[in-house]
């Protein structure tokens, strides 16, 4: 099996949480009838925090498949930058082609649709893109209803789509909450949904040092680094050029997944957990780069 394709998996039972969460309230009526309320309270709202607890958790595969890391030996890390396009992306194209770097963009539909030249360059400069929501509605997106939450992710892949000639073939939820109505929309377009295994909440942290530091304590083999552009503070270009600095130096290439299928067979294993050690080189706690 083509390694890429392996890891490319969309929902095959989007309802089987229904189906799951259906039983364990059959439980709970069962306990509460056996038991009384002593027993059955407890059990009620233990499954319903599990429910909550799987929508709040990025990584969490309960309600649908997510890719969290690749499973790779190799010094090879998946840079993903979420929210535009905006006014960071020419630089950050600029940024990733001194390097020699690719990376997936998880653009939002509306956004794209303002900015359009820039999605088609980041296609033409060979990164990928990936769907990330219509209007990016972050204090909403994980309790949106089956209809609106379909309506965000078909109308951003539909713009996508027309606008770089291709449709996406992954997906980020907004902040990364997905709720158990996500799972029907990417099974309907094909999408696999994409967390991350290291962060440096570049969105919030003004200093490039310590969002790169961050993100370094999380460095492996594989790893999946999430990254924004367009925030607030205006720093997201320079942080982006510290971390690219900071992955040469400690021996890291930036592939999309799609490229998976060049390594040697031998590194792409399913099961691998390498360390999360980042090398001899690192970090200072101050945020001062080790020569």
């Amino acid at each position: 099996m083509n390694p890429a394709a392996a890891l490319h998996r969309p929902p095959r039972r989007p309802h089987a949480w229904a189906w799951l969460f259906g039983a364990s309230q059959l439980a709970v009526i069962a306990l509460w009838w056996g038991y009384g309320w002593r027993v059955g309270l407890p059990a009620l709202l233990l499954t319903h925090l599990v429910l909550v607890w799987a929508t709040l958790r990025p990584q969490s595969r309960l309600l649908s498949p997510v890719l969290t890391r690749l499973p790779t030996s190799e010094r090879v890390v998946w840079l993903t930058i979420d929210d535009g396009p905006s006014d960071d992306t020419p630089a950050l194209l600029d940024l990733l082609d001194a390097h020699g770097a690719r990376a997936t963009f998880f653009v939002v539909g509306a956004r794209a649709q303002v900015r359009p030249a820039q999605l088609r360059e980041i296609v033409r400069r060979g990164h990928g893109i990936g769907n990330h929501s219509h209007d990016h509605p972050s204090a909403t997106f994980w309790a949106l209803s089956p209809r609106a939450m379909r309506a965000q992710i078909a109308t951003a892949q539909a713009t996508l789509a027309e606008l770089a000639g291709m449709p996406p073939r992954w997906f980020r939820a907004v902040v990364g909450m997905a709720n158990p109505f996500v799972a029907v929309a990417l099974k309907e377009h094909g999408l696999a949904r994409v967390a991350w295994s290291a962060r440096g909440f570049d969105a919030v942290l003004r200093d490039p040092a310590r969002v790169v530091a961050r993100i370094e304590r999380d460095l492996a083999p594989g790893a999946i680094v999430l990254l924004h552009e367009g925030a607030a503070h205006g720093r997201n270009a320079e942080t982006l050029a510290l971390l690219l600095r900071r992955l040469d130096a400690l021996g890291y290439r930036c592939v999309l997944p799609e490229a998976m299928e060049a390594l040697p067979e031998i590194a792409f294993t399913r099961h691998s957990r390498p360390s999360t050690g980042s090398g001899q080189a690192g970090l200072r706690p101050g945020g001062n780069p080790v020569a």
